[in-house]
């Protein structure tokens, strides 16, 4: 019983010193094996021959020279081997720096990747609140042009204007548009361009008031196109509201500012 006893206690211990041996020749070069064994055989070697053949007395009876000569001669061929050794020593060690700076540029490049793909999510998602922010701006501001479109329609159709349409009409018009219909005042002055009933011309800018309404308008809508500009680098936004019903108006009315504008030089 003590000796199965003594056994079982034996076989953990037996364990780790394999462990540990093979760990000492996984990380043991062969280079520095076969220096160390050619060192003590000839060590070994060269204390056999003083004790065998020359003796320890006669050895310490030479001068001095002659022993440095002879120590000189004995360990040169060591020296020359630990020498080319710890070249080749040195050259491992230099391969296996080489590779680890390898590995960590690999891993420096990967970062930098999973860099430049956080940037880029980044700005994705600047751009997508951006364009969050220009439509919600946008809506706010299609309701002001709304508001300069009906003024300037008021002014060129109603009393003041070509008399067209009664107040109660212009009444009815503008509880509309404050309903939600804001491209209501817009719409009539496509029609009226599209029917070409009626000098356009003279519409916008046939007076002072209808000049500034028509160049606020033209002011504001150029606003919206520069900020749409710089949310939108695909232009799909700036497609959207140039070819929108405002987005219409404003080129008629670039024109007629440029007709006017040539007419006064």
């Amino acid at each position: 019983m003590s000796v199965i006893s003594t056994q079982l206690l034996r076989l953990p211990l037996q364990k780790r010193i394999k462990s540990l041996i093979q760990q000492l020749l996984k990380t043991l070069d062969w280079r520095l094996v076969l220096a160390t064994t050619i060192t003590l055989f000839w060590l070994g070697f060269g204390i056999f021959y003083l004790a065998v053949y020359i003796g320890w007395s006669k050895f310490f009876e030479q001068p001095l020279d002659s022993l440095g000569s002879f120590l000189e001669g004995a360990f040169a061929p060591l020296a020359f081997l630990w020498l080319v050794i710890g070249y080749f020593l040195q050259q491992k060690e230099l391969s296996a720096n080489t590779t680890a700076i390898q590995k960590q540029h690999i891993e420096m490049q990967k970062s930098a990747e999973h860099a430049a793909v956080q940037v880029a999510s980044i700005q994705t998602s600047v751009l997508h609140s951006q364009q969050q922010s220009f439509i919600r701006i946008y809506e706010m501001v299609r309701v002001s042009l709304g508001s300069i479109v009906g003024m300037l329609y008021v002014s060129s159709q109603g009393q003041g204007g070509t008399a067209l349409i009664d107040t109660d009409e212009i009444t009815s018009l503008w509880s509309e548009m404050m309903n939600g219909d804001v491209d209501l005042f817009v719409r009539r002055f496509l029609f009226i361009n599209g029917s070409d009933v009626q000098d356009m011309q003279e519409l916008l800018y046939g007076t002072e008031i209808r000049t500034r309404h028509s160049n606020n308008f033209i002011r504001q809508f150029g606003r919206i196109i520069d900020n749409a500009k710089a949310c939108d680098p695909e232009g799909m936004l700036l497609d959207a509201i140039c070819n929108s019903a405002h987005g219409r108006l404003y080129e008629i009315m670039l024109h007629c500012s440029k007709t006017a504008q040539n007419n006064k030089d």
